[in-house]
């Protein structure tokens, strides 16, 4: 009995294992999904200034695609949750939304400085809807078919953490595109510069996007049952979107990961262009010739930083001492460093502001490695709660969901910050008063947040022992071995 208990648990390990080859091309996936967003938002700037899109309208074409985006995302999960192919429940949508999103990226900006505001403005919305809709096909089953990938309590966070850290090298890049597109040595203008490299984005985000639907293995679906096999009416397609919503919105569990995340992340998120602003008017006196390449170092040196040294001392932390210890752990870090940069953000020594990014990084370092992981392991609870059908796309588009809508919110506050303290992007010069007041908020949002994300999950109590129970007694279930 002993020797086919043996056999069992060493089968179980090699079966929870992924491979490296499907961490990998899991982890190109989350490069596409990073590299997309942050192309999209350095691009949407030369909305503006390349082919003189009225401000008002500019803030229309960013805004309506959200509401849009925020709609979809649960319903390509709710489909993708319920879809049965021979390829896998994921895999066809990753495939075709990688192929869709590219190709409508590279259309969405070849628009013409020559043509009309009025018709930009709507070659844009459209393509941009459409744009959405391949990218929400490509992403939201992304990440479901992540939190499936293996059922081992830490197998888990090592997948999310080998992600987030490919994930990372987009922001090593995106960056440098205001350098790239803003070159005239690269380009004859700006317009340009966005058309072509809107291209090699858009090409290697289509031949990078493929990958995990490629080779990347889904959970099988043998005893996967319960699905919505049967081609419903779209009245009863949405009844059981609500269903699922609902008994997910009971899951008080995953409620604390959704608040924790809101709060780090668009605390973050609210002050993310503080350190551009307070880089240029508070270190070099508003001259942009001395700034330089310094903001775009800054990003970089931290999605390095992030990537190499942070996620991986997380991932250690995580296994040592328990997802919820180690994001209490970093996220206090990260509360330390937000409050260096009182002291690191310093006129002429820029190599200072370099100080506090270690301990900065922790914050998402730690977030969504952490967090991705604790989704998977809630994605379990609930299927031993509520049943079948297991509902890992749904679990990620609505928490998606509540990150962008987050962002929104933070992008809103962050504009009503710089008009309150009277921050004014187009003078040289700002007040003493004005820079000491964006410092301080730059430090204080961020560092309140996080405290209270810590209170949020001080309770969390998906420990690793209960997350075991749970497997065991759902493999039980299911008739596994």
């Amino acid at each position: 009995m002993s020797e086919i208990q043996s056999s069992n648990v060493t089968f179980s390990i090699k079966k929870d294992k992924v491979p490296f080859g499907q961490k990998a091309a899991f982890g190109a996936g989350h490069l596409v999904n990073n590299l997309f967003p942050g192309a999209l938002g350095v691009f949407s700037f030369f909305l503006l200034t390349a082919f003189g899109m009225d401000p008002i309208y500019a803030g229309i074409l960013g805004g309506l695609p959200r509401i849009y985006d925020a709609i979809i995302d649960p319903i390509i999960g709710h489909l993708s949750d319920n879809s049965t192919s021979k390829w896998g429940r994921r895999r066809p949508f990753i495939f075709f939304g990688a192929i869709l999103s590219g190709l409508f990226f590279i259309v969405l900006w070849h628009l013409d400085p020559k043509d009309s505001q009025a018709y930009n403005f709507w070659y844009f919305l459209i393509f941009s809807l459409v744009f959405l809709t391949g990218n929400a096909l490509f992403a939201t089953p992304l990440i479901g078919l992540g939190y499936e990938m293996t059922s081992d309590y830490k197998e888990r966070t090592r997948l999310m953490a080998f992600s987030q850290t490919i994930g990372q090298v987009a922001w090593m890049i995106v960056p440098w595109f205001w350098v790239i597109i803003a070159d005239p040595t690269l380009f004859k203008n700006q317009a340009e510069g966005v058309n072509k490299l809107s291209v090699i984005v858009g090409v290697v985000c289509m031949l990078l996007g493929v990958l995990p639907a490629l080779f990347c293995k889904e959970m099988d679906q043998t005893n996967l049952e319960n699905r919505v096999h049967k081609k419903g009416s779209i009245f009863s397609e949405l009844t059981s979107l609500f269903k699922s919503i609902g008994l997910i919105s009971k899951n008080k569990s995953f409620m604390k990961l959704c608040a924790a995340t809101f709060l780090v992340f668009n605390g973050f998120q609210m002050v993310a262009s503080f350190s551009y602003f307070i880089i240029v008017f508070y270190m070099f006196k508003g001259d942009y010739g001395l700034a330089g390449s310094w903001p775009a170092w800054f990003s970089t040196i931290t999605a390095v930083i992030t990537a190499f040294l942070i996620i991986p001392i997380v991932t250690m932390i995580s296994n040592k001492y328990g997802k919820k210890n180690a994001f209490i752990i970093t996220t206090f870090l990260s509360i330390i460093g937000y409050a260096l940069k009182w002291w690191g953000f310093c006129p002429g020594n820029p190599w200072l502001m370099f100080i506090p990014v270690p301990l900065i990084a922790f914050g998402l370092g730690g977030l969504f490695t952490l967090m991705m992981s604790m989704t998977a392991d809630v994605c379990d609870l609930d299927e031993l709660e509520n049943g079948m059908p297991r509902k890992e796309g749904t679990f990620g588009a609505i928490y998606w969901w509540m990150v962008k809508l987050g962002q929104g919110i933070a992008l809103l506050l962050a504009g009503w910050v710089l008009e309150v303290i009277g921050f004014d992007a187009g003078k040289t010069t700002q007040s003493v008063e004005t820079m000491t007041s964006l410092r301080l908020f730059d430090i204080f949002v961020p560092v309140v947040t996080a405290s209270i994300a810590i209170w949020v999950m001080r309770n969390y109590s998906l420990s690793e022992d209960k997350a075991r129970e749970i497997k065991a007694e759902l493999v039980a279930r299911r008739g596994e071995l």
